[in-house]
């Protein structure tokens, strides 16, 4: 049994890494801020599902909250302190940029300043597909060059991995960035391509489609999302300064004890296939608007999982139809559809 600390625990990613860690015996505090950035309601009911489980505690304060930060991890002293919460996002970037550098950059800021102060085994901490930006070399790898992000949420997200960087050097701690890849599945977030089509396909309303569908994903199911998390837990990146540890290709620091890496498919996925599988799962054609790009989009993400696989093993992938269909199960239920 080992005990976890789990930032954003009602957010869509949180919930399901929680709720696994509960159901493998694990101690896990929870914390989130409950934001209105979209429906809370949702938060509650993962919340509330979380709240079953005796192991499980939930405190509720933002990030920004230094002092709050801080006493929490002094009280529950986790062993393995995963940050998940964020302002997510990349649309919502461009109308609130504040609340990206006040969430991903100061609270990202007081994690890493009581992880410091008490320092965890392992320190595991949410990044995006989208800091690869304007790079065109596919897949894209965890050594490419990931300096032109093309939003200010990829940007936070950039600066998140750098401020790791430097604590994992000055502290010693060791740390795993996890890149993600349009993650989706049951209990997803509204703002999200899946969610919102289900949701304009069952009430007979056009989707928009950007750049006329000409667009790839590497779309990742929350289920093997979450097994890798679980698997790269306990896989803790070595320091490279102790001669006795070595150096190693699966770590990303001459300098310190860090790590990134990607969680995705690696098997990306054009965006008209991924409507047609939607549409499949519900039963009914959708009406389709096509749009040109919009600001800050790229045309294709496509995630290299070499270095995943050699970590902690290949692991079989979820079919599009299959995690969609479940998520259309889950959503038909959840709203009485």
């Amino acid at each position: 049994m080992t005990h976890f600390l789990v930032t954003g625990a009602a957010g869509f990613i949180g919930f399901h890494v929680s709720r696994r860690l509960l159901e493998d015996g694990h101690d896990v505090v929870g914390l989130d801020a409950f934001t209105p950035y979209y429906d809370v309601s949702l938060k509650r009911d993962r919340a509330a599902i979380l709240a079953g489980f005796p192991r499980f505690r939930m405190h509720e304060f933002r990030l920004e909250d230094a002092a709050g930060m801080e006493r929490l991890v002094a009280d529950t002293r986790p062993e393995i302190l995963v940050h998940l919460a964020a302002q997510a996002g990349v649309r919502y970037s461009l109308e609130n940029p504040r609340a990206y550098v006040e969430t991903n950059l100061v609270g990202t800021f007081n994690v890493l300043e009581a992880a410091r102060a008490h320092p965890p085994r392992h320190l595991m901490i949410a990044s995006t597909s989208s800091v690869y930006g304007a790079n065109e070399t596919l897949p894209f790898d965890e050594r490419d060059a990931a300096d032109n992000p093309m939003t200010l949420y990829a940007a936070t997200k950039k600066s998140t991995e750098a401020m790791a960087h430097s604590y994992s050097h000055l502290w010693g701690i060791p740390t795993t960035l996890f890149r993600f890849f349009t993650v989706y599945g049951p209990w997803g977030r509204p703002d999200m391509a899946l969610f919102l089509f289900t949701k304009a396909i069952l009430e007979d309303r056009s989707i928009d489609i950007f750049n006329h569908g000409d667009m790839e994903r590497d779309f990742t199911y929350i289920d093997d999302l979450v097994e890798a998390m679980v698997a790269l837990a306990e896989t803790i990146p070595p320091d490279p300064r102790v001669q006795s540890s070595g150096a190693s290709a699966d770590i990303h620091s001459r300098v310190a004890p860090y790590r990134v890496a990607n969680i995705g498919r690696n098997a990306p996925v054009r965006l008209l296939e991924f409507v047609d599988a939607i549409e499949r799962a519900i039963g009914r054609p959708a009406i389709r608007n096509l749009l040109p790009m919009q600001k800050g989009d790229v045309p294709r993400t496509w995630a290299s999982t070499d270095l995943l696989n050699r970590l902690i093993g290949e692991r079989p992938a979820t079919p599009i139809d299959i995690g969609v269909a479940r998520f259309v199960d889950w959503y038909r239920s959840y709203y009485g559809v």
